[in-house]
């Protein structure tokens, strides 16, 4: 008898800061996506991890399938696994912090992309990325 596994799927997602003076005083400024697809709202990059594709590899392509910057990985900033977190399916997301420069542009599952600052995000925001965005700002990990 063979036995069937269900495992979580593995994606990423990439806090991307920018570097460039486009930031706003007294605060760090984020790259955030308006999803096309459900469920609709305002995200972090991200995507799933393909097959034979790194963790980094998969932020980088994603990232920049999303916004149109080509991102500096800095370091993985946290995992976040509740099977909850995505109302499709259970996934489980490493988080990056990346750097950037420019101005994104919204593409692929992204209809817009566009800089916020850390202390003004707009609404709604999808997923669990309000929890892994007050866990950045605060700098929990």
């Amino acid at each position: 008898m063979t036995e069937h596994y269900r495992n979580p799927v593995p994606t990423v997602d990439i806090i991307i800061e920018i570097e460039n003076g486009t930031g706003f005083p007294g605060g760090r400024s984020i790259v955030l996506i308006k999803r096309k697809n459900p469920p609709h709202g305002w995200a972090i990059p991200g995507g799933f991890v393909e097959y034979g594709e790194t963790l980094e590899a998969a932020a980088v392509r994603e990232a920049f399938e999303e916004t149109s910057l080509e991102v500096r990985l800095v370091r993985q900033f946290h995992a976040y696994s509740d099977p909850a977190r995505d109302p499709r399916q259970h996934t489980i997301s490493i988080v990056f912090i990346a750097t950037a420069d420019g101005a994104p542009a919204g593409a692929d599952d992204a209809s817009e992309a566009r800089i916020f600052s850390i202390d003004d995000l707009p609404s709604p925001i999808a997923f669990d990325h309000a929890d892994i965005l007050r866990d950045y700002r605060e700098r929990k990990y």
